[in-house]
C-alpha cells in the first residue's frame, strides 16, 4: 500500500525541523546568562565564510555588571588583523526563560530564550564592511558545558541566504583569579 504524496511530504518536512531551545530543557548544568556573564569572561572565536574558509580570528574580554534588573555586558574585541571593536549589551530577563538585549550596533531588540544548558539569541546586527553598513541576521546558539565553559555558534544570513558562521569558546576564570 502506497502512502499518499502529501503524507510523505509531511514526514520529510518533519524530519527537517530545526531544533528549539525546549529540546535542551533536560540538559545540565542550567544556563543562567545573568549569572554566567556576571564579572569577567574571556572568549576566543573565529569567523568562517559560507564555504567554511576561516576569514578572521578574534579574542573578546568581557565585563558583566548588574545595574538593577539589567546585566550590562561590555565586550572588547581584538581581531587577528589588529582591529578592535567594543559592544555594550544591556540584557534584561523578561520572564519564562526569555531575555531582551539592546546594543548600539543591533537593529531593534535581540530576543533570547533559555532552557536547560542552552540559550538562543536572534537579532539583526549593523555590520560595518569597507565603509558601508549592512543589516545581517544572527541566529546565535550558546551551550553551557560546565560552570565555567560555554560554546557558541552563530549563523549569519541576509535575506535568508547563509553568509557565514561565528564560533566562540567562553571561559570564566576561577574564583579569586
Amino acid at each position: 500500500m502506497r502512502a499518499p504524496l502529501w503524507l510523505a511530504a509531511m514526514l520529510l518536512l518533519a524530519g527537517c525541523a530545526a531544533p528549539t531551545v525546549g529540546d535542551y530543557a533536560a540538559n545540565r548544568p542550567l544556563l543562567d546568562p545573568g549569572r554566567f556573564f556576571l564579572g569577567q569572561t574571556k572568549a576566543w572565536g573565529i569567523y568562517q565564510d559560507r564555504q567554511g574558509r576561516l576569514l578572521k580570528r578574534f579574542t573578546v574580554d568581557m565585563d558583566g555588571e548588574r545595574h538593577g534588573d539589567e546585566l550590562v555586558l561590555t565586550e572588547r574585541f581584538l581581531y587577528s588583523d589588529g582591529s578592535r571593536q567594543q559592544r555594550v549589551w544591556r540584557l534584561k530577563p523578561i520572564g519564562q526563560g526569555r531575555w531582551r538585549g539592546l546594543a548600539d550596533d543591533v537593529e531593534g531588540e535581540a530576543m533570547g530564550e533559555t532552557a536547560g544548558n542552552a540559550l538562543r539569541w536572534r537579532y539583526t546586527l549593523k555590520l560595518p564592511v569597507e565603509g558601508e553598513e549592512y543589516l545581517v541576521q544572527f541566529d546565535d546558539w550558546m551551550f553551557l558545558q560546565d560552570e565555567r565553559s560555554l560554546l557558541n555558534r552563530a549563523v549569519m544570513s541576509k535575506f535568508g541566504f547563509h553568509l557565514g558562521e561565528v564560533t566562540l569558546f567562553f571561559h570564566k576564570p576561577e574564583s579569586g583569579s
